[in-house]
């Protein structure tokens, strides 16, 4: 029954997008296809909980479309089940929010078609249950948000980051395309069934992993594989680039996961492990110094998805080395802990992609140096934002810290693992993860001090009001569940027990039943955590120190001129910068990891021109990995282009020359 309404759900959004074609040119089209959007979304929200939570057996689906003679087949088991949970609690509150946000379209039938089409996508990438149609979901996935990222088609901005974001999308279906060639073998039957019945050897099977982590890390955002994210989440719209990092960089993990934990079929070798998390500690740690360092507010959010998305790929190799290993309750926590985090960056990269759309409709501006004092503007969005920084910055009770917290309890189990390579890289991965998550504090305390606090540094900000009721909604549900994720983590984990027992034939402790709701990793003796004590003890501690502060101290309040040192200060510019605010960060790692260029231009004594300072932080996949090929390709098709402009006789010529180097190779052939 779950297969048929997630199927019914996709061709209703797929009817939405046909409608919209027509319904874009209506003044009320956009409310129209939102809604319905949420509407669709809701149901399939409703279904896959349903089975998620109801532990019901997997549903399989057959159709007679698709490849001749095999058809094409859709399934819903408990993985997809939970990923389709995250895909479609993201469409429903990023439909809601565009019901408000849609007013200030201005090329609505560029995005209005797409919206429901990508959803769609989405949706049947998590329900397909063979290769084929897997495959031309995941197209079609990439296809349709393609297509929303460049609907600001007038700007080279989003025309660069289209391009890169295709030739990335059709890199990682290529590999994808490799991957599935390999499992599926000579036999000619693609479905994942008959896959998972093949039983490879360990050669073919560390073959489709390396496959599966380049083909998915590059729509998931790995490192070096990254260099689209930062480039077409601030290019799309808000409520789309709430859907392509919180969402779609999910259905990519899904992806990894449906092939290296389930259609591979036995545990890989243990050597494998180390590869994954040696990309995730690479990915964690450049995502999050390159999100330190930028000044706009949507890139900085870009870059800081990379980071999670290394966090997420620490879990998953962790459990794939437990499981190599046959340690099932360890594998069972890294794999839990991994599927947590989807969630939990689902929740909480959507919440702040939305609230920066939010002040990017009240002021116009992304970059945080022409913001600042929203928070006495917009003070719904600035509360809101506050808890999103605050769970991405991992601290509890949030959701953010609990996912983190039980990523670190597996990686202290990793020197039980008895391969010395193991031992070495698992405690190196959690130092990266430590600073890691140091920088995160440090990187979410300069996105909301520059944007909400001090004062506004331009007009744009000083003129700013709230938002509309429909986008403060969908903000404060998700702000909501990232409450009630970390206050209950419990609820959450004994959910993912099915998924979890499913991949690893194992699963964490029952966590609901635990008193204070606290949540016990492997045993109470080695370590736990209470969410709901820590809420009510800063609750407690909160309000008393208010009331003491209150009753002792004066209530008397008195205002008076900025000052800075003893001197008068009317200008909100000498305020800090983003760039000053990550100055001692960028000099510790800019001659290691970044190419930054930094150079200041002061005035002579007596001069009255400005100084200037100009400072360019460049990331080395660009430098070292993309940037080498691409002008080689550049200067040879410049070399190719004088053959545009041959005259007649010299082009008689060349196809003569060629001609008689074709048959010179065809004789020395025979």
């Amino acid at each position: 029954m779950s297969a048929i309404v997630g199927l019914w759900c996709v061709a209703g959004l797929l009817g939405i997008a046909a409608t919209a074609i027509v319904a874009s040119r209506w003044s009320l089209g956009s409310p129209l296809v939102y809604g319905a959007s949420l509407v669709a979304c809701l149901a399939g929200l409703a279904s896959a909980l349903c089975h998620l939570l109801g532990g019901a057996p997997a549903d399989t689906l057959a159709l007679p479309i698709g490849l001749s003679g095999s058809g094409s087949s859709f399934r819903v088991d408990a993985l997809s089940a939970f990923f389709l949970v995250v895909v479609n609690l993201g469409g429903v509150v990023a439909s809601l929010y565009a019901l408000g946000y849609g007013r200030h379209e201005t090329a609505r039938l560029r995005v209005l078609p797409f919206f429901p089409a990508y959803l769609a996508g989405m949706n049947l990438v998590v329900l397909a249950d063979d290769a084929f149609s897997f495959l031309i979901a995941w197209e079609f996935m990439s296809l349709t948000s393609w297509a929303l990222v460049v609907a600001g088609h007038r700007s080279s901005e989003s025309t660069r980051a289209g391009y890169v974001y295709l030739l990335m999308a059709s890199f990682g279906t290529l590999v994808l395309v490799f991957a599935f060639g390999v499992l599926t073998g000579t036999g000619g039957d693609y479905s994942f069934a008959a896959i998972r019945a093949s039983h490879p050897d360990s050669v073919v099977a560390a073959l489709v992993l390396l496959l599966a982590l380049v083909g998915a890390g590059s729509k998931a955002g790995l490192v070096p594989l990254h260099v689209w994210l930062p480039l077409a989440h601030p290019a799309a719209p808000s409520h789309v680039s709430a859907l392509m990092s919180g969402v779609m960089t999910k259905v990519a993990i899904y992806g990894f996961v449906r092939i290296a934990f389930d259609l591979v079929g036995a545990p890989l070798e243990w050597w494998t492990s180390l590869v994954v998390l040696a990309f995730a500690g690479a990915t964690v740690v450049v995502g999050i110094l390159l999100a330190v360092m930028q000044r706009d507010l949507k890139r900085l959010l870009a870059y800081s998805t990379v980071e999670n998305i290394g966090i997420i790929f620490i879990g998953l190799g962790l459990a794939l080395a437990f499981h190599a290993d046959g340690m099932g309750v360890p594998a069972a926590l890294a794999l839990t802990a991994a599927l947590f985090h989807v969630l939990n960056h689902s929740l909480f990269k959507s919440l702040l992609f939305l609230g920066a759309g939010a002040v990017l409709s009240a002021t116009g501006e992304r970059n945080m140096d022409r913001l600042g004092g929203l928070i006495h503007r917009m003070p719904r969005t600035a509360f809101a934002f506050l808890i999103g920084c605050a769970a991405i910055s991992a601290l509890p009770p949030l959701n953010g810290f609990v996912s983190e917290w039980l990523t670190f309890q597996a990686i202290l189990i990793g020197p039980d693992l008895p391969q010395w390579g193991l031992r070495f890289v698992i405690p190196m991965v959690g130092a990266l993860l430590a600073l890691a998550a140091a920088l995160a504090a440090a990187c979410f305390v300069k996105a909301y001090g520059l944007v909400f606090l001090g004062r506004p540094r331009r007009p744009a900000a000083e003129a700013a009001c709230e938002v509309d009721r429909f986008s403060l909604a969908a903000v404060f549900i998700l702000t909501g569940l990232c409450v009630i994720a970390g206050v209950l983590p419990g609820l959450v984990i004994d959910a993912l027990a099915p998924v979890v027992h499913g991949l690893v034939d194992a699963r964490m402790p029952a966590q609901t039943f635990l008193s204070w709701a606290s949540i016990v990793p492997i045993a109470q003796s080695r370590s736990s955590y209470d969410g709901l004590i820590i809420l009510l003890f800063l609750v407690s501690a909160g309000t008393l120190t208010a009331m003491f502060i209150h009753r002792v101290a004066s209530r008397a309040t008195r205002r008076s001129a900025l000052w800075d040192c003893g001197y008068p200060d009317p200008s909100p510019l000498t305020q800090y910068s983003s760039s000053g605010f990550a100055m001692p960060i960028r000099r510790v790692f800019a001659t290691t990891l970044f190419l930054v260029r930094e150079t200041v231009d002061m005035p002579r004594p007596g001069e009255t021109r400005a100084a200037r300072h100009r400072l360019k932080v460049m990331d080395p996949a660009w430098r070292f990995l993309y940037g080498p090929p691409a002008r080689g390709v550049w200067r040879l098709a410049g070399r190719l282009n004088r053959f545009q402009f041959l005259t007649i006789r010299r082009y008689l010529t060349l196809v003569f020359a060629t001609l008689v180097l074709l048959l010179l190779v065809v004789a020395a052939w025979r």
